[in-house]
């Protein structure tokens, strides 16, 4: 069979086929709709076709992506469509859930919207929280694109304490001395389409190392400072990166500022490398001497968090261990001040790297090993890459982010390098001529802006297939043979599985003043361990997950079972499942007292069975894209391609929005 499509945009044509059939839309229109025709043919003879109709959808996550807001504050919300010209307009809603149409708090005002056949069409729209904020809670801003299903939306944290804070500063040009968690990068770090630059990149300058003899160096990743091995040394780096200064290299045109100049990275190339790290020197005078990082200190009177250096105190600016369910905080450029958890430890990761901002040529893919897995609802996004992850207790750092994305439930996963093994790495490759080590002050704690998790709430959200439910059904027969209220099991019931969404499960009612021991499985079928008592259980008020029994830590000796088992089966299981791309030890939700292997499983490869428990260690799944350090969005720029220096290359006298489709885009994760 082949295939052939017609029809389609006038300037971005009638997007692209694979030979299995795949279509994927152009990436914007240039009207309200585009007709495309898709033919299958057959033997030169017989032909089937199928009229699909493309309408506009987002370019990007709404901005901003995320705020925190006390009573009666006040923030501007922006959208932008893949459309020029045409009539279609953005329709902004509260909402209490990320797609809901409905609920929340506080109120939008009318929406405002720009279209021209020059630029995309941009919409506003101005968000008021209620004057009295009771608890803090999140109120999503949901947009969606008129005469399409495409929807995204903006996560608000309001808050009872009045705290303040937006990604905005984060993404501006600052005046020297320059704080950190901030947009920046490498000023050649763009594409060329031809003679003009049509893509950019950036991400962010995480913090200040300083070594053995004084000197003072920007901290951030390799694919943010040295391009993913493609830069030289000396090269320029500068604040904010070229994704916030509509793609314009430094002595170019105004809006950066040179901040340093690239030292050292490490080599993604090498297999000697376990990190992505890259440091810049800073230039005399332009960065913050302590150490200061955007919102990592105290609220302000206006209720604002003040800049603070990280708390270097207790480790000797060496960094800190993180340990399993340690709460952090990160300061960077897409998302600003956001809190998660560690989800994972000893993660072992496959991440894919590209040469070029637009992902058209593949690089290498690179696996990480002993990494650092956090999660949390709004915790990172495209630019994050480089920020500093540090204890929310003590302020100390723990890990240097560098890649994630969002799982099927919509919650960021991430992956960190742990910071002494950063330093470590970075003195190793100077041969051991350097040592370095974290410029900051007193160890003090971090606001914690937390958007929640909702791992759980979706997973329980999702509605079981019959196959599932009837699998679930069949298994409780013996699982009843369990129940036993002298050794502690008090009852069983069917539900849902929140370490595989999709699975059912037996919901397993224990004595919530005993330990009994309770089977990871019966009949094949997954249990969910939930404390409670006799009268719960009968009145049928008992809970329906295990996460309602609040935090309960992970021993040690279950924690070393399942590293040591996750050592064992690693290469093992990841070769009999090539969908797997990561693998680290968390605790399992359905019984938070366990030990889990925590897989990462490619949502486009997902194998038709997946084991519930291996070495006799409960599995939890994480379902999301592979992770890769590119992943952009295009936004809205004047249609000016840019030429380089000595370019004879003359502006298109119209707009072209081929030469900017893919503009703008932050390097991320």
């Amino acid at each position: 069979m082949t295939w052939s499509l017609v029809g389609g945009d006038p300037k971005s044509g009638p997007g692209s086929i694979t030979p299995s059939g795949q279509y994927t839309p152009p990436s914007y229109v240039t009207g309200d709709r585009a007709v495309v025709v898709v033919t299958a043919t057959v033997n030169s003879s017989t032909k089937a076709t199928s009229v699909l109709t493309v309408t506009p959808g987002f370019l990007q996550p709404l901005t901003p992506e995320n705020a925190a807001l006390g009573p009666g504050g006040q923030t501007t919300v922006t959208g932008f469509l893949a459309e020029a010209g045409g009539s279609n307009s953005i329709s902004f809603a509260l909402a209490s859930t990320e797609s809901g149409s409905s609920g929340g708090q506080g109120s939008l005002s009318s929406a405002s919207c720009q279209r021209t056949s020059q630029a995309f069409t941009v919409c506003t729209v101005t968000y008021s929280a209620p004057p009295v904020i009771q608890s803090t809670g999140v109120t999503y801003v949901v947009a969606t694109a008129n005469g399409s299903t495409s929807k995204t939306s903006a996560a608000l944290l309001l808050n009872a304490a009045a705290v303040s804070s937006t990604p905005a500063t984060h993404q501006a040009q600052l005046t020297p001395q320059v704080q950190l968690g901030v947009s920046g990068g490498n000023t050649v770090d763009y594409d060329m389409h031809g003679n003009q630059v049509a893509d950019c990149c950036g991400g962010t300058l995480g913090s200040l190392l300083q070594d053995n003899s004084g000197r003072q160096f920007l901290l951030s990743n390799n694919h943010v400072l040295a391009r993913s091995d493609q830069a030289s040394r000396g090269d320029l780096i500068v604040q904010p990166g070229l994704i916030d200064n509509n793609c314009t290299p430094f002595n170019q045109g105004p809006g950066t500022t040179q901040v340093g100049a690239l030292s050292a990275w490490l080599p993604l190339s090498s297999k000697s490398t376990n990190a992505d790290a890259a440091i810049a020197q800073v230039a005399l005078g332009t960065v913050d001497a302590s150490g200061s990082i955007l919102e990592l200190g105290a609220r302000q009177a206006d209720g604002t968090l003040a800049a603070a250096p990280p708390g270097v105190s207790s480790s000797g600016g060496k960094g800190e261990t993180a340990g399993l369910g340690m709460v952090v905080a990160k300061s960077g450029r897409t998302t600003g001040l956001t809190c998660g958890t560690v989800s994972a430890l000893d993660l072992d990761v496959n991440v894919d790297y590209y040469q070029d901002c637009a992902e058209t040529k593949p690089y290498l893919t690179k696996i990480f090993t002993h990494q650092l897995a956090l999660s949390g609802n709004q915790f990172s996004d495209a630019g994050d890459s480089g920020s500093l992850v540090v204890d929310t207790a003590n302020g100390e750092p723990v890990g240097l982010f560098f890649a994630g994305g969002m799982d099927a439930s919509g919650v960021s996963q991430g992956v960190a390098s742990p910071a002494p093994d950063v330093l470590n790495e970075l003195g190793a490759q100077t041969g051991g001529a350097s040592t370095y080590s974290f410029v900051g002050g007193a160890d003090h704690g971090v606001s914690c802006l937390s958007y929640g998790d909702s791992t759980v709430a979706q997973a329980q959200a999702r509605a079981l297939s019959d196959a599932e439910s009837t699998r679930a059904e069949s298994a409780l027969a013996q699982a009843r043979l369990l129940v036993n209220p002298a050794t502690g099991i008090l009852g069983v019931n069917t539900g849902k599985s929140s370490d595989r969404p999709g699975e059912g499960a037996i919901l397993m009612y224990v004595d919530e003043a005993l330990a009994p021991a309770v089977p990871s499985v019966v009949d094949g079928v997954r249990t969910v361990v939930i404390p409670t008592s006799a009268r719960a259980v009968s009145s049928g008020s008992a809970p329906q997950t295990a996460v309602g029994a609040g935090p309960t830590p992970l021993s040690v000796i279950l924690l070393l079972e399942a590293l040591n088992a996750k050592q064992q089966v690693r290469h093992s299981l990841m070769r009999q499942y090539p969908a797997f791309f990561g693998m680290g030890v968390g605790k399992s939700l359905d019984n938070p007292k366990e030990a889990a292997l925590v897989i990462y499983v490619d949502r486009k490869r997902i194998p038709s069975a997946l084991p519930a428990i291996v070495s006799g260690i409960r599995t939890r799944f994480v379902i999301m894209d592979r992770l890769h350090v590119t992943r952009s969005y295009a936004t809205n720029v004047q249609a000016t391609p840019r030429c380089l220096p000595g370019s004879s290359a003359q502006p298109p006298s119209q707009f072209d929005p081929s030469s900017l489709a893919r503009t703008h885009r932050p390097a991320l994760d």
